[in-house]
This record gives structure tokens, C-alpha cells and sequence, in this order.
């Protein structure tokens, strides 16, 4: 979210939190992405803001009721309020429970792989319409290919992007791996280590695809401790997840810390990724 942006995204949730009977008279910012997520005080609430026309809030808010149901292991709407979304001046806003952080901060890998077994397994009980990976991959293919959203981009960096996405997106859909309801992006940020457990946020993410996409977003020895992977589709899985989070670090309007820098990294990374996969790699 825009900067500028701010005070009138936490204005709203800190009057939504209040036309709800919650005192909410300071808050505090603990993520910023494409949406803002504060910590509302006294109430001790956590506040999703974004702008109005995403309208993915109400998708997660049901995803996350269902999976509650199911004990997989996930963040919690707030029980005092109505589990809905909010509209106040422009934004949507969702309250979620807010849990403290408890040590250790870095997730054992065993653990980490436990709990995101948990969460696939729940999510194997849901029949919900969700997008397939393949339409992540496009949104990353479009700014490669848009100039006009990825100006810094150089003509040989666009190249190896459009080609990697192409054919590590054909790859693993020939791989004919089984599919299912994932979440998307169970990377470190989106898990919280709390005193009941491991806690998976940020549902707005989810869509179809097999396990070892979402295997690709977590630490390297998570795939390793997670059973019955397939290690060459894990393999393709991380190659295609890098280039599309480097397509996204180019995105005239990422605001990512250091993402030109990290960018820049990654493209480096995904060079190396696909000369040791091999010569089939390129073509």
C-alpha cells in the first residue's frame, strides 16, 4: 500500500474497531504489502486493511472459517466481532485475533514441515473454488512482457524471465502430479510461532496445484522433512517460484525493501538453478 496511503487505512480500521464496541485508540503497523496489517490497542486486535477493490477479504474470511473447522492450523478471525468484511472510506478492513510472538522465531524445519502437512490435509477436505498456480504464473509472465510495468528490466534479464516461466510452468503441469487446495505462499512471513503452535496467515494467496508448489515457498529443509515429495517437480517448483518473485521485485510499483537489489540477486540465483537442472532448462 502507498504510503500516503497510510493514516487514512488506519483511520479506518482503528473506527471500524471502535463502531464495533473495541477500543481502539492507538495502532501499530506490522506489515505492509499489498495490504496493511496493524495491531489495534487497547482491544489487542490485528486489522487487515486494503484498498476497496480487492475484494479477496471475503474469500479468505470464508477459507478461514472453514479450515477452523477442520483444526488445521490457522490464524483466527477475532470471536468478539461478526466474522465479515468491513468497507470505511475506500478500504476493506478484516479483524483477526492478534497472538503474540513466543521464541524460538526461527521455525524448526521439522516442525515447520509437521504443521504444513496439517494445513494441506485440511485443505484436502474443502471443495472450494480457487485459482489454479498456472494463473499466479501468468500475472508474472504479463509483467515480464509489459515494458511499461517492468521498465528497469534488461532486454537478456526479460529473456530468461519469460523463458523460465514458460517452461518451468510447462514442466510442472506435464509432471502430472496430483492437485489440491494449497495456500499459496507459506513462506516464513506467512507463519506465525505462537503458544498454540505454528499458525499459517495471509489465505488471500490460495489456489490449486500440487503440494510441491507450495513446498517451494519454505525453507529448503522443509521439503526435505515433508513425505512423499516429488524431488524433481520440488526442484522445478523452486526455480518457477523464484522467477516469479524476481518478475515481481521489477514491477514499477513494488515497493518490496531492497527489491531491486534482491531482484537482481535472484536472477543470478535462477541462472545457476538452471544450468544444474540442465541443457532441457533453456529450451
Amino acid at each position: 500500500m502507498e504510503a500516503s496511503e497510510f493514516p487514512r487505512a488506519t483511520a479506518a480500521a482503528m473506527s471500524t474497531a471502535a463502531a464495533l464496541g473495541l477500543a481502539a485508540d492507538d495502532a501499530v503497523v506490522l506489515h505492509d504489502s499489498n495490504k496493511l496489517t496493524l495491531r489495534l490497542l487497547p482491544c489487542d486486535v490485528l486489522a487487515r486493511v486494503a484498498p476497496a477493490a480487492h475484494q479477496v477479504a471475503q474469500f479468505e474470511i470464508e477459507l478461514a472459517q472453514r479450515l477452523a473447522e477442520t483444526e488445521s492450523p490457522v490464524a483466527a478471525l477475532d470471536p468478539r466481532v461478526e466474522p465479515r468484511v468491513h468497507e470505511r472510506d475506500g478500504f476493506v478492513i478484516t479483524l483477526w485475533t492478534y497472538y503474540e510472538p513466543v521464541p524460538p522465531q526461527e521455525v524448526p524445519p521439522a516442525d515447520y514441515a509437521h504443521a504444513l502437512g496439517r494445513l494441506h490435509a485440511g485443505m484436502r477436505k474443502l471443495d472450494v473454488p480457487a485459482p489454479h498456480f498456472t494463473d499466479r504464473v501468468e500475472e508474472a509472465r504479463q509483467l515480464v512482457a509489459g515494458r511499461d510495468h517492468t521498465p528497469e528490466l534488461a532486454d537478456a534479464d526479460r529473456e530468461l524471465l519469460a523463458d523460465t516461466l514458460r517452461n518451468l510452468r510447462r514442466a510442472v503441469v506435464e509432471r502430472g502430479g496430483a492437485e489440491q487446495l494449497l495456500h499459496g505462499e507459506p513462506h516464513p512471513g506467512n507463519v506465525l510461532t505462537t503458544k498454540n503452535g505454528l499458525l499459517f496467515v495471509d489465505l488471500e494467496t490460495c489456489c490449486r496445484g500440487p503440494v510441491e508448489f507450495d513446498l517451494a515457498h519454505a525453507p529448503e529443509e522443509v521439503g526435505d522433512l515433508y513425505p512423499g515429495v516429488d524431488r524433481d517437480l520440488l526442484r522445478d517448483c523452486r526455480i518457477l517460484m523464484l522467477a516469479m518473485i524476481t518478475a515481481w521485485r521489477w514491477d514499477r510499483g513494488d515497493q518490496f525493501p531492497d527489491g531491486r537489489r534482491l531482484g537482481t540477486e535472484w536472477l543470478g540465483r535462477i541462472r545457476e538453478a538452471l544450468d544444474r537442472r540442465g541443457p532441457d532448462a533453456h529450451g
